[in-house]
């Protein structure tokens, strides 16, 4: 049986008082019966890690460097997240590939990092509206998930979970249906599934476009979503708790 995730992805938002804040009215009304997870940006992840200790939130990375250590200005390594207190990391989320230019073989290798550290990767993959409207969505995410499966083998597959997140429907106002979500969740299954059956049984796969409050219920009913990746939700407790208490 899977265990529904409910992650949130801050982004680039909120002061370290917000981010306490935030931390701390999650951590207060989290219900036991899904997983949680935050991921604040780094400059906050310390504070929001020792807000949530003890607490069932985890705490993950929005990022990370496909480098350990070295002259790479302004990045962060998989070690600096583990000692924060991370225990996940986002890795390929749609702003990364379009605005920030990471391909496919980065976000590989930001994922196998990840794995060699103990992070769990949150893996992004999802379609333009151009590739959607082409029929192209299957393609395009089965290429994005190849990539990642080639560099971290069925060992590290296991470590992580996927997401989902058409990019069409992100920060837009546009959601997938409960059924075209399903669909290439259903896909990307079926593509674990030929590489490991007993992991495609365990894999969860998170739906990440736009998910609220109100269309929480019906995506969390389809058999193949097992939670979210809450981008504008995740700032408001209430809204975040709400889509978990839906599941």
């Amino acid at each position: 049986m899977r265990r529904t995730l409910i992650a949130g992805n801050w982004k680039m938002n909120g002061s370290s008082a917000v981010a306490r804040s935030l931390a701390s009215a999650i951590a207060e009304g989290a219900d036991a019966g899904v997983d949680w997870l935050v991921c604040p940006p780094d400059v906050h992840l310390s504070q929001v890690a020792s807000v949530l200790t003890d607490s069932a939130v985890a705490v993950g990375g929005q990022t990370v460097s496909e480098y350990d250590l070295g002259a790479y200005t302004g990045e962060t390594a998989a070690p600096m997240l583990v000692d924060l207190g991370c225990q996940f990391v986002i890795v390929g989320h749609s702003e990364r590939r379009t605005l920030f230019g990471e391909t496919d073989s980065d976000v590989a290798a930001k994922a196998a990092r990840a794995v060699m550290h103990g992070l769990a990767p949150v893996v992004c993959v999802g379609e333009t509206l151009e590739e959607r409207e082409a029929g192209a969505t299957d393609s395009v995410v089965l290429r994005q998930l190849e990539a990642v499966a080639g560099a971290i083998g069925v060992s590290g597959m296991a470590e992580m979970v996927i997401a989902y997140e058409p990019v069409w429907a992100i920060g837009t106002g546009l959601t997938a249906t409960p059924e075209q979500a399903q669909e290439v969740h259903a896909v990307l299954r079926g593509y674990v599934q030929q590489q490991d059956a007993a992991l495609a049984e365990s894999m969860r796969i998170l739906y990440g476009g736009s998910m609220k409050p109100a269309n929480a219920a019906s995506l969390l009913a389809m058999p193949d979503v097992d939670g979210g990746l809450i981008g504008g939700a995740a700032l408001s407790a209430e809204d975040f708790l709400a889509i978990g208490a839906a599941a």
